[in-house]
């Protein structure tokens, strides 16, 4: 059964836009593999400075997806946004009814 989720995310900030949108792109296709899940919309929030600093970075790019997810689907989507070295910190909440 799919229920609504907000991703929230911080991809690796880059002097290329194209690597930035590749980031996206990548993260939307986990979101959407065995057409478990379906992203509804897409928020750029651009360039934003880290609270702190994250693995040398300062700045990084915000993006946030709300997508409807299979349950099942959600342990093989963290995984890979854990593993991808161009996402440096996310956020992953069922959103409300």
């Amino acid at each position: 059964m799919k229920h609504s989720y907000e991703l929230t995310f911080i991809a690796r900030l880059d002097p290329n836009e194209e690597v930035i949108n590749n980031t996206i792109t990548q993260v939307q296709q986990w979101v959407e593999a065995g057409e478990q899940g379906s992203v509804t919309k897409l928020d750029r929030w651009g360039k934003r400075k880290l609270a702190y600093e994250i693995d040398k970075q300062r700045d990084g790019y915000y993006v946030c997806m709300f997508a409807d997810i299979d349950g099942a689907a959600l342990p093989e989507l963290e995984r890979n946004l854990k593993l991808s070295p161009d996402v440096i910190r996310y956020l992953l909440i069922r959103a409300g009814h």
